[in-house]
């Protein structure tokens, strides 16, 4: 199948370069010039420009967006518009806000232009192991480019799940629910590495993943992280958050569905990125002012 792909980053040429060994013909475009070049040299055709991409394809188009968020992906979104013909379709895989899908599906709509939302899990993995799909849009047009999803896709990991904005919404609520599960390993190892014992942290991470209920992809990364070292020494504890994690508490506290450990995850991560927190500062001097108990000063 023919197929635009706009975004050369890490994933994004991963995909591209797994759709071209899959068989299909890929028509690719980054801003950067390098990008573009490595996804030349792994046999997807380039493109100088959004006009040039559009006008190497044949109608009806598809074109994948894998742009960052926000911005980024509304201006190409925006610009594909201007450029697309009725019937032709426009993919977005990245991490996009399920509401700014269902607005975008209803603005394309008036232009006779298809939208489709592709929640993608798989990461810089993703090549090799395949990418998992949550594919939301009109079911027609979802049957229509299933040849892509299904090359992307490891056997069992592609799934139509609803209309405009449903492919986001799962999507989100994957993130949420890693937040969750990251954040109890974290703890878990935490307590082991604290312990009184010498416990080998990477070999328990290994064995867990023969048998035990908390096996996971996630703790294969957890023994191969600890097996290279055991107090991780080189990195800070400091931990960014995508917007994902956020968006399944609004969506939380929109439904009215309690999501304590989600909550939890992502207000540890708002921390760790704290140094002497404010917080922490007024709990000492709240002990110091009630009952005299000693404080650190700052230096």
């Amino acid at each position: 199948m023919q197929l635009g792909f706009v975004g050369l980053g890490r994933m994004g040429l991963n995909m591209v370069t797994r759709l071209v060994r899959g068989g299909h013909q890929v028509v690719a475009y980054d801003r950067s010039v390098e990008a573009v070049a490595r996804a030349e040299a792994a046999g997807a055709r380039r493109a100088s420009s959004l006009d040039a991409l559009v006008a190497a394809l044949t109608a009806p188009r598809a074109v994948w967006v894998m742009v960052p968020a926000g911005d980024p992906t509304e201006s190409t979104v925006s610009a594909l518009a201007g450029l697309l013909t009725p019937d032709d379709a426009i993919i977005d895989g990245g991490n996009t806000n399920f509401h700014d899908d269902v607005r975008r599906a209803q603005a394309l709509s008036a232009k006779r232009l298809n939208y489709v939302d592709a929640g993608t899990s798989g990461g810089i993995w993703g090549l090799q192991e395949g990418y998992c799909l949550m594919v939301g849009g009109k079911a027609d047009v979802c049957k229509r480019l299933e040849p892509i999803f299904l090359t992307l896709a490891p056997a069992g990991g592609y799934l139509h799940v609803g209309d405009q904005g449903a492919g986001h919404y799962v999507k989100m609520i994957h993130n949420g629910i890693e937040y969750g599960l990251m954040q109890a390993y974290a703890e878990g190892f935490e307590l082991m590495h604290e312990s009184p014992y010498k416990v080998d942290l990477g070999a328990v991470a290994a064995l867990w993943n023969h048998g035990s209920v908390v096996r996971s992809w996630l703790l294969e990364l957890a023994a191969s992280a600890l097996a290279e070292d055991r107090d991780l020494a080189d990195l800070q504890g400091y931990v960014e958050d995508s917007g994902e994690g956020r968006w399944t508490l609004q969506e939380g506290i929109e439904r009215g569905v309690p999501l304590p450990a989600l909550t939890a995850a992502v207000f540890t991560r708002f921390r760790s990125r704290e140094n002497n927190p404010f917080a922490e500062r007024l709990l000492a001097a709240l002990r110091n002012q009630f009952g005299g108990h000693a404080v650190k000063k700052a230096p």
